[in-house]
């Protein structure tokens, strides 16, 4: 009898715990989250405009272009592509990819294009870019907007996020707000 009441009370503390414990502190912690565990909200005059942290879809010519989708920035869908670095239909999206960024921005030569900005991520969803592929757009930008290009370059700069851990990266949705916003 004593070697099954073991068992049983074994069960019986980690369901309290896996159960009931764990998920009030992970509820608890998102509270304490940016947006209350709800998503960061980025408006505009009082409007969200969409979430900080999911990426958005930019195309236009006078936006920051953020990192390729597998999934079309579908949060209902998060996902890579699981295709290899070997995989020809990957090779030629990739290629597509590059070809079209080249066609937009003028004078960029291909080995000065950042991977991420041909890559899609594994979620699918990133919202941030590198500054390097920030920088890469600035020409395009400033040119579309009839902007000065140091306008633009200090904007960028403005907005690089330096994380204790990790490589320095910019949130394009906020970015393109702030694109917006200048006169």
């Amino acid at each position: 009898m004593k070697s099954f009441l073991i068992p049983i009370k074994l069960t019986l503390v980690l369901i309290i715990l896996c159960a009931g414990i764990y998920p009030l502190l992970i509820a608890f912690a998102g509270k304490m989250a940016p947006g209350g565990g709800k998503g960061e909200t980025v408006q505009v005059n009082g409007k969200v405009v969409g979430y900080a942290n999911v990426g958005q879809k930019f195309t236009e010519d006078k936006y920051f272009w953020g990192r390729p989708s597998a999934v079309d920035y579908n949060a209902a869908g998060s996902a890579g592509s699981n295709k290899g670095p070997s995989n020809p239909d990957y090779l030629k999206t990739v290629q597509d990819r590059i070809d079209s960024f080249l066609v937009h921005n003028p004078g960029v030569k291909k080995e000065d294009i950042p991977a991420e900005t041909v890559t899609a991520s594994g979620s699918g969803l990133d919202p941030d870019i590198s500054p390097a592929s920030a920088a890469i757009q600035v020409k395009r930008i400033a040119a579309v907007r009839d902007l000065p290009a140091s306008k633009v370059q200090s904007l960028v700069e403005a907005h690089i996020q330096k994380p204790l851990f990790g490589p320095a990266k910019i949130n394009v949705l906020k970015l393109n707000v702030a694109l917006d916003e200048l006169k």
